[in-house]
């Protein structure tokens, strides 16, 4: 089983130009396998932005990243619903899951090196913490790595991606009662497409969040091979 886009072949993808790229992950989102309501939404609510880079976790596309982002998190919003950034890589392909968790881990650190601002007060920013969240611009972000290996596969895409989700719209949501209604129902959609759930998956502050960037499954014991700080 296998979530279906429109996208031409990897090697003719990562030379599109930057709207065709897009457009091929809003159709991977559209797809009805595709399972996260949340992701559907912000693709068809139009509050999405999607941003093709050259190589991940290399210091040109991490300056441009880091402009991008900044402007992203700290532009006003419509609180009354979700938005998101996906950063697509042109390359490199990785060749396992273990490589793009490493190319993740480095490209967070170097968008953490780059970054003026404090980390955001509303997280922690150590990676065994279950309040763990990463931050950029002074703003939490939930990340989703994304590639074309994933083992699970709601995390399959035609190239490496990383999406930028702010915190606080999921704290918005607990707060109005709808995140454990919007978690389930995503929960069982994956359920359908793998035929298992995400092992994981927890929620903020019942365990780290940094162990879900990947997508990899780890034990108990994983830290990332690059902390950010």
């Amino acid at each position: 089983m296998s979530i279906e886009t429109e996208a031409a072949p990897l090697g003719q993808l990562a030379e599109a130009p930057e709207e065709e790229i897009a457009e091929a992950l809003r159709n991977m989102i559209r797809g009805p396998e595709y399972p996260c309501v949340g992701a559907k939404s912000v693709v068809n609510r139009n509050t999405v932005e999607v941003a093709v880079f050259e190589a991940m976790a290399e210091p040109a596309s991490t300056a441009l990243l880091l402009d991008r982002l900044s402007t992203f998190v700290t532009a006003p919003s419509d609180e009354t619903g979700f938005r998101s950034f996906i950063a697509a890589f042109r390359g490199p392909v990785p060749t396992s899951e273990e490589e793009f968790e490493g190319l993740l881990w480095r490209q967070l650190d170097l968008l953490r090196v780059s970054d003026p601002s404090e980390w955001d007060p509303a997280v922690s920013n150590d990676p065994a913490n279950p309040h763990f969240c990463f931050s950029v611009a002074g703003t939490a972000a939930f990340v989703i790595g994304m590639h074309p290996l994933a083992s699970r596969l709601a995390r399959r895409s035609p190239l490496p991606v990383l999406v930028f989700n702010p915190h606080a719209q999921f704290e918005r949501l607990r707060a109005t009662g709808g995140y454990d209604r919007v978690r389930d129902v995503v929960r069982r959609r994956d359920a359908k497409l793998q035929g298992t759930i995400n092992p994981m998956v927890a929620d903020h502050g019942q365990g780290s969040e940094a162990r879900q960037y990947s997508g990899r499954v780890v034990d108990a014991g994983w830290r990332p091979a690059r902390e950010v700080s």
